[in-house]
């Protein structure tokens, strides 16, 4: 067997007592006797009777054991120009007083705090003192429009809401500066629910007024503030809230625990990513997306690793070797972003030139995740970088890794287009519509078995019938992910798309993901999106949307004869793949999802909002003049 099988193995056979023994990697202020209560909460609670604090663990702890001069995080902004180090020592300084200006605020245990900032130190310091109080922090992504804002200060209710002046964000060769505190205003206008008061960074780029009797400066408040210990709190209580789109306009607040929390991503940083104390990690996300919760901020301090905080895009930072850059500078030996980066990197590098300008020998593995990886983009990157390029699946909801691939416990061989094996705590299945797990290799729906391991959402904020809903109901004693795949005979897990994703082509059903993955092996796609569009005849045809590479000067009629004949080679006839079009860019998330959904309403000419996480929402303009003809 290997370690993977052994550990996964034993898992299988004694849950509990792996639970327990990974717990034994947190400090706690009362040790877990029971690890497991099936019969509290929406499916059970972990450590029920136990206590701790977050902060105490990601800072404290590392400072009392001798290692306060090592390295914390690292603050690395080429929109600025500056590159700033937090010691351990100097973080448990900045995180104690910033707690205590909370406090004076009137935060205590329980309390929220929503968080609006850019990826600038203060985002991980002010999540690492609210959990020093045993306040429920909630992380806004930075720009978010007013009225998404106001609904998640609505759905919060937050004593105070921590913000920034100004944003920076690339734009061409420039620096776009975007005015926060107008946002802010305008957000708490809109809510019912008004903030005892805010702490704003102003940044030297944009200072603003600040409202007077309601705003204070945030550094000024830290530094007159007096330094705060750490609060003891039960396992179960909420460390924070991540709000994630719901599909009745409502966000849903994923609500994640203090214990469960920390016990899992401990336990996943020398598993999944090879990562322990001193060894620095290179998270390319943004706090305001549970990557960033989870492997920017608390996961690489929980281990007492050096974290890196990058304020900038993968290309145009100044170019496509940005992130080469931050891990040459840094010494980076584990290295995650989303596929799209590493697209939109080979889209502007294809031959790689910009590898060699770096000195990535620390470097010892890419991981990607946020939606799947196309093959041909982790094969170029492997070929690239020559080093292991792991492809692992994980939700909002999860928060650590559903699958992948395990340096802790020795590689088993990669397969581009699978997200790997289960991660112990894991039982994947794909199930059919009556909810019985297919033969091997067959589509359905990606589900867990209950109960979810340790740090994943312990409920949907204020709304356990609404948890129960949305992902237990379907499949009675299985948590729905609403991802379709294939569970294949040796255990490898393939996420091909989202359950809507699946289209209908004359009865057949048909996953938008494998065509994806034909179009993106033609050496002249940077990357590309398929929708299923409506059709009087079939009920849906596919809908192929791609980038082409830097430099291609084929004809779009030429290339799409190319990419018609190649679905049909790979696929078959039964795809009825008949359109292919080029397109400048795709719309996406700021995390770098593609926005299908929304793409294939413009296509059937029906009506959509614009999503809040759009990066960019002037291209749904650009779509919709692409697309205006395919209008049935």
């Amino acid at each position: 067997m290997t370690g993977y099988d052994a550990t996964y193995a034993a898992w299988r056979a004694a849950p509990e007592d792996y639970w327990r023994a990974a717990a034994r990697g947190i400090d706690w202020d009362r040790a877990p006797e029971r690890i497991f209560d099936p019969a509290a909460g929406v499916y059970g609670r972990w450590f029920p009777d136990a206590r701790l604090n977050t902060c105490h663990n990601a800072v404290d702890r590392h400072v009392a054991a001798g290692r306060g001069g090592q390295p914390a995080i690292i603050h690395d902004s080429p929109v600025t120009g500056r590159v700033e180090t937090l010691t351990y020592a100097r973080l448990l300084e900045r995180v104690s007083k910033l707690a205590g200006a909370l406090a004076a605020l009137g935060v205590g245990q329980g309390d929220r705090v929503v968080i609006y900032l850019p990826m600038v130190l203060e985002a991980p310091v002010a999540m690492l003192a609210c959990a020093r109080l045993g306040a429920v922090h909630s992380v806004v992504f930075g720009g978010f429009a007013a009225a998404e804002l106001a609904a998640r200060i609505a759905d919060a209710r937050p004593k105070v809401v921590i913000s920034a002046s100004c944003g920076l964000e690339p734009k061409g060769s420039e620096v776009r500066v975007i005015a926060y505190k107008p946002l802010l205003d305008a957000a708490i206008a809109l809510s019912p629910h008004k903030p005892l008061g805010c702490l704003i960074l102003q940044r030297p780029e944009l200072a603003c007024d600040l409202t007077p009797g309601r705003d204070q400066d945030l550094l000024a408040a830290e530094a007159a503030a007096a330094a705060h210990a750490c609060v003891p709190v039960a396992a179960t209580d909420p460390l924070y809230i991540l709000y994630t789109s719901g599909t009745t306009g409502k966000p849903k607040g994923i609500v994640r625990d203090n214990g469960g929390h920390a016990v899992a991503l401990h336990n996943s940083m020398a598993m999944l990513y090879g990562v322990g104390p001193g060894d620095v990690m290179f998270t390319a996300s943004d706090v305001g997306w549970v990557v960033g919760h989870s492997y920017i901020v608390y996961a690489p301090l929980l281990v007492g690793a050096t974290t890196v905080v990058y304020e900038g895009k993968p290309v145009g930072t100044p170019d496509a070797g940005a992130f080469w850059r931050v891990c040459a500078e840094h010494k980076v030996k584990a290295f995650f972003t989303a596929p799209t980066a590493i697209r939109a990197i080979k889209r502007e590098d294809a031959e790689g030139r910009l590898f060699a300008t770096y000195d990535l020998s620390r470097l010892e593995a890419l991981f990607l995740a946020g939606e799947r990886c196309d093959p041909p983009t982790a094969e170029w990157a492997a070929a690239m970088l020559g080093k292991p390029v792991i492809d692992h699946w994980w939700q909002t909801e999860t928060g650590w890794a559903i699958t992948g691939n395990f340096r802790g416990m020795g590689l088993f061989p990669a397969r581009f287009g699978s997200g790997g094996k289960p991660s112990p705590g894991y039982e994947v299945a794909a199930l059919d519509e009556a909810g019985q797990p297919l033969p091997a290799g067959q589509t359905g729906t990606l589900a867990i078995r209950l109960p979810l391991p340790p740090g994943c959402l312990a409920t949907l904020w204020h709304a356990d019938d609404r948890c129960r809903e949305a992902y237990l109901e379907a499949f009675p004693g299985w948590y729905n992910t609403s991802d379709a795949g294939v569970v294949d005979a040796e255990g490898y897990v393939s996420v091909m798309s989202r359950t809507d994703d699946i289209i209908n082509v004359a009865g057949h059903r048909l996953s938008t993901g494998a065509m994806e993955e034909v179009l993106a092996a033609h050496p002249d796609v940077a990357e590309c999106a398929v929708v299923g569009v409506k059709d009087s005849l079939k009920g849906q045809v596919p809908l192929g949307l791609v980038v082409v590479k830097a430099g291609i000067t084929k004809t779009e009629a030429d290339l799409a004869r190319e990419l018609v004949a190649l679905v049909r080679d790979r696929i078959g006839p039964v795809a009825a793949f008949r359109d292919a079009r080029i397109v400048s860019r795709l719309p996406k998330t700021r995390s770098g999802k593609i926005l299908r959904a929304t793409l294939r309403k413009i296509a059937d000419g029906e009506a959509y909002v614009v999503p809040p996480t759009i990066d960019d929402p002037t291209i749904l303009e650009e779509m919709q003049g692409t697309l205006a003809a395919l209008v049935k």
